[in-house]
């Protein structure tokens, strides 16, 4: 790794803790270059400016949620919506504890920005799941193994709901947050998604 490479590395670096730690606008350039040793001459020659590193942090993160090696991802692709919930709860856990300074970036950017670096990959995200799911939920709605809910729905909901669980437990430091212990929460979820809270059978008059 030449002399340049390593420079770049410990920009990134820095930039990504400072950023995710203090927010934007409370770390100035010269923050960064003082935290990865290097002038700030040096930050701008690589990065041109402090937002063009911020965003080139969030479109990083992007490109890790795309990967198609990520197990998430292998996940997704195999849609086996709601056989493997219990999995999706696992590997997306595995993703908030791999990732969680970006992940610190999406409410930086919401609070900061307005969302500006986020609007494409939610406003995308009913295309991405619908390419992985749709003909095997379709099929599967054809088979008569899905009630009146759309299952898409479902599945999107399922996601994005592990996500944020597991970003309060673990990137907001607030573990218990539902008064469960994250397994138990876990199953009441899929349970909820799978069966919801209304009983099965409509109780007859009399309660008999």
């Amino acid at each position: 790794m030449d002399r340049d490479t390593k420079a770049i590395q410990r920009i990134h670096d820095a930039a990504l803790e400072l950023f995710s730690s203090r927010g934007y606008r409370a770390t100035s350039v010269r923050d960064i270059a003082t935290r990865a040793s290097v002038s700030t001459g040096n930050v701008y020659h690589h990065f041109g400016n402090k937002e063009r590193i911020y965003q080139q942090l969030m479109e990083e993160y992007w490109e890790k949620l795309r990967d198609p090696d990520l197990p998430l991802n292998q996940l997704f692709a195999r849609a086996r919506f709601p056989e493997e919930l219990e999995e999706l709860a696992r590997l997306t856990e595995q993703v908030v504890d791999q990732h969680m300074p970006y992940i610190l970036l999406i409410y930086v950017d919401v609070i900061e920005f307005q969302g500006k670096h986020i609007h494409e990959f939610y406003r995308d995200m009913h295309q991405r799941f619908a390419r992985a799911y749709g003909e095997n939920l379709e099929r599967g709605q054809q088979e008569g193994r899905f009630g009146e809910a759309d299952p898409l729905v479902g599945v999107m909901i399922a996601a994005r709901w592990f996500f944020y669980y597991f970003t309060v437990e673990k990137a907001f430091g607030v573990p218990q947050h539902l008064g469960l212990e994250s397994t138990e929460i876990t199953r009441q979820f899929i349970e909820i998604i799978k069966h919801g809270v209304l009983a099965r059978r409509a109780p007859t008059e009399g309660g008999a």
